[in-house]
């Protein structure tokens, strides 16, 4: 077989390449296995904590804020619900901007909102990455020493072929087991922040139509 001029070089740099791709693939393995096990004791915790809601409790607090529907009236049942510290926050701010005009009341709990959904988007990516680059990190610690671990073998090296393929092996469940608990997590507090954004945005619009209410109220009176 006729070799191409320069093909070795090109071959050399390739497997240079590979080969030295194996220490950061395996310290990134050890990486990802590490924050999947950390994140998943802190999943454990926030079961833990977490405060659930039925659709009874939503409607006892939207019956409360609109009775009598005053903006202190709404910060003082926020306040005293078991609503996560972030939404009391969210919804007191609310409340708390009765002056404003309709369509700045709701482009200010718009972008609340937004802001929330961004933190759990950041908080769920971090998982999301371990989910989709775990399991390819395994794949390349696996393919990475089966080239030099297949020359040994041509050798009549079998202790280096031996642990090549160790070494194979276990990025590969290590790959795949980070990859595993990290979709867990992403899975469960995807649905947990889904539930509550949707009482959050529930909540909010329930208290811009009692603040609009209000106004209107106000206006007649007058």
């Amino acid at each position: 077989m006729v070799a191409i001029p320069g093909s070795e070089i090109l071959s050399g740099a390739l497997h240079v390449i590979s080969q030295s791709l194996l220490l950061p693939v395996i310290v990134g393995l050890l990486l990802f296995i590490g924050y999947a096990i950390i994140n998943f004791g802190g999943l454990l915790s926030e079961y833990s904590s977490r405060i659930k809601f039925d659709i009874e409790e939503i409607e006892n607090i939207i019956r409360n804020i609109s009775n009598p529907g005053t903006p202190e009236e709404i910060t003082e049942v926020v306040e005293n619900s078991n609503l996560p510290k972030n939404h009391k926050e969210i919804l007191i701010k609310l409340a708390s901007n009765s002056n404003l005009g309709k369509k700045s009341r709701e482009a200010l709990a718009k972008k609340l909102i937004e802001q929330e959904e961004l933190k759990a988007a950041k908080t769920i990516e971090k998982t999301d990455i371990i989910t989709r680059l775990g399991p390819t990190l395994g794949l390349m610690g696996t393919l990475i020493p089966m080239g030099p671990g297949l020359a040994a073998l041509g050798a009549g090296d079998i202790q280096s072929l031996a642990q090549a393929i160790i070494i194979a092996f276990d990025t590969t469940v290590v790959g795949l087991a980070a990859g595993g608990i990290a979709y867990v997590i992403s899975k469960v507090r995807r649905r947990w922040y889904e539930e509550h954004l949707s009482t959050l945005e529930t909540l909010s619009e329930s208290i811009l139509e009692v603040l609009d209410n209000v106004k209107k109220e106000k206006s007649v009176s007058k």
